[in-house]
């Protein structure tokens, strides 16, 4: 779960404060990697399902 994307996600939703557990090198290799993979969430199947119709989806 050290990813960039995450780290960047969770501390610009805080809207008080924000508060890092951990060790400072966790954290370092969190910002330094930038490997976004794709997330599979079969989001666009389950909004079919709850929608019908596919053809208004990209």
């Amino acid at each position: 779960m050290l990813q960039r994307g995450l780290l960047y996600t969770g501390v610009t939703r805080a809207r008080k404060l924000v508060v890092l557990v951990g060790a400072q090198k966790a954290l370092a290799m969190a910002v330094r990697n930038v490997d976004a993979r794709r997330r599979v969430t079969l989001l666009k199947q389950r909004l079919q399902v709850v929608g019908g119709d596919s053809a208004s989806m990209p």
